[in-house]
Parts: structure tokens; C-alpha cells; sequence
């Protein structure tokens, strides 16, 4: 990725690339959102043409209602919001889109020393499972959404991130250990 000294140990390497990259992506999506929601550094533009983020929102309510009503139920969607008749719904706000996890995630997956193409696979999937789970976790929030902690304080966001979490895990060991001969370490 980038090029650190020489004389760094494979590990630091990997451990500076991934929060490198990390800060990049993070970042980039934070400043995005700040120049596309007005005041501030507010850009037209951007806004108008250009807004990944409210077409990444869109993508998620969109596929949402879509899996609620091919299963029978009646939704109503804004830009923001879903709601389901005769049950709960929800205010898709910035942070619900996943963009840290997938940050995360894709720092990792890219900083790892593995090959190029094994990298890009693992993204690619990896992004696509974060997506399909984060839309799971809507079309239950849809339905079952209940203002109060739902398991030991806490709330659908914590076990979402825990469920999620704990998955990555299990794929990212998956994945390292994939292709690896017996007792062979990459970093």
C-alpha cells in the first residue's frame, strides 16, 4: 500500500497501512456528508449531482420496503423514513448506513498482504454481506421496533453491531486461514 521504511516489521506495516487507509475512508465519508448537507461548507453540487451518501440511503429504504412488500406488508418510505402499516418504522439517519464498519472493513481487507485478487473478492463479499445484514436489521426494526432496551440495556443498534462484529470475525479468520500452508503467518 504505502510505502513505509524497510525497516519495519511486515506486522507494523500492516498495522500502519490499515489505519492509514482506515482515516481515509472514514474521513472521506464524514467530509462528504458535511459537504452535502447544508450549512457549513455546503456544495450545491455536490448535493445536487453528486451525493453518494442520500443515494446510498435511498438504496437501503428502497431494498427494505421492497423485501417488506414482497413478503405482504404495506410500506410508506421518504427520503429518510420507513414505516410499515399496522407495525413500528424508522428514521434512516448517517450513522445506520454502516459507512464506519465498511471503512473498517475495507482498510483491513485492503492493508492485509494477501493477493491482490483474494483481497478484492473478500472486499467485494465482505461489503455485500455488511449491506444485506444492514437491511435484515431494518426489515426488523421496521417490524418490531420497541423504544426501550431490547437485551441487558442495550438497544438494536449494540446487537446489530455485536451480531456484526462477531461475523466479521469469523469471516476474516475464514479468510485468513484460507489458502495458508500449516503454521504459516502472512504479516
Amino acid at each position: 500500500m504505502f510505502n513505509i521504511s524497510q525497516h519495519t516489521t511486515p506486522s507494523f506495516r500492516f498495522l500502519i497501512n490499515l489505519a492509514l487507509l482506515f482515516c481515509i475512508f472514514y474521513g472521506f465519508n464524514l467530509g462528504y456528508i458535511g459537504l452535502t448537507t447544508p450549512g457549513g461548507l455546503y456544495s450545491p453540487l455536490l448535493d445536487q449531482h453528486l451525493n453518494y451518501i442520500k443515494a446510498w440511503r435511498h438504496l437501503c429504504l428502497f431494498s427494505t420496503a421492497k423485501v417488506l412488500e414482497l413478503t405482504g406488508y404495506m410500506t410508506y418510505t421518504t427520503e429518510t423514513t420507513l414505516k410499515v402499516q399496522g407495525h413500528a418504522g424508522f428514521r434512516l439517519v448517517y450513522s445506520c448506513l454502516g459507512y464506519g464498519i465498511m471503512s473498517f472493513f475495507a482498510a483491513f481487507t485492503l492493508a492485509f498482504p494477501k493477493p491482490l485478487r483474494s483481497r478484492l473478492i473478500f472486499l467485494f463479499t465482505g461489503l455485500i454481506a455488511i449491506q444485506l445484514l444492514n437491511t435484515l436489521r431494518f426489515i426488523f426494526i421496521a417490524l418490531f421496533y420497541k423504544p426501550k432496551p431490547v437485551l441487558f440495556f442495550a438497544d438494536h443498534h449494540d446487537i446489530f453491531n455485536y451480531t456484526l462484529y462477531s461475523l466479521l470475525l469469523v469471516m476474516i479468520y475464514c479468510w485468513l486461514n484460507t489458502g495458508n500452508k500449516q503454521g504459516h503467518n502472512p504479516i
